[in-house]
């Protein structure tokens, strides 16, 4: 129901292939093939950029993702239910 919600209130970019049920890799992959197929085909230059951004969710400010919660409209309880999820949360490494 949270998720429902929240992607109704914030949309995913068509290119975000994190946080859905889809595969991404595979898709990434095969845009690649195509890509580099058609520029050796039409003997043009590709250039290609890998960006890594692992754990990009944990360096966000937990503020401000309740903040944009709150901006996009987002129905109140669901803003409770994400900020109860980041209230006084650690890790422990054994």
């Amino acid at each position: 129901i949270a998720t429902a919600r929240l992607t109704r209130a914030c949309p995913i970019h068509p290119r975000q292939w994190g946080f859905i049920s889809a595969s991404g890799c595979s898709e990434n992959l095969k845009l690649l093939q195509l890509l580099v197929k058609c520029a050796k085909q039409e003997h043009r230059d590709l250039g290609v950029v890998f960006v890594d951004i692992a754990k990009a969710f944990d360096t966000v400010c937990h503020q401000h993702i309740i903040a944009g919660l709150v901006q996009r409209g987002v129905d109140p309880h669901v803003v409770q239910l994400v900020r109860e999820m980041y209230r006084d949360i650690s890790t422990y490494i054994l």
